[in-house]
């Protein structure tokens, strides 16, 4: 399983139905879970983004809650590949 970490930001749409912003939150648990994608944690900041979003799941699914999500307008995202402890570590047991 991939895990992901968006950092997203509000459109201007999205920010001027800042409220609803925690029942939206809710909605892409609920999409992401039909997907078979699992939401970690889901922050909102302070500062340069809104939003700090941790999902794991397969690379297939990850990408079309993403996409889904972009799609209905109200957030922007960066998205970032992560890896855990473990992986990381199998991964360097391959580096030449």
């Amino acid at each position: 399983m991939a895990i992901n970490i968006s950092l997203v930001n509000f459109t201007e749409q999205g920010i001027k139905s800042i409220k609803d912003s925690p029942k939206r939150a809710q909605g892409f648990r609920d999409l992401a879970k039909k997907h078979g994608v699992s939401v970690r944690d889901i922050y909102w900041t302070a500062g340069q983004y809104d939003m700090v979003v941790i999902t794991e799941g397969t690379e297939e699914a990850l990408a079309t809650v993403l996409l889904s999500v972009a799609k209905l307008g109200n957030v922007r995202s960066q998205t970032l590949r992560a890896m855990d402890q473990e992986t990381f570590q199998r991964v360097l047991g391959k580096v030449e």
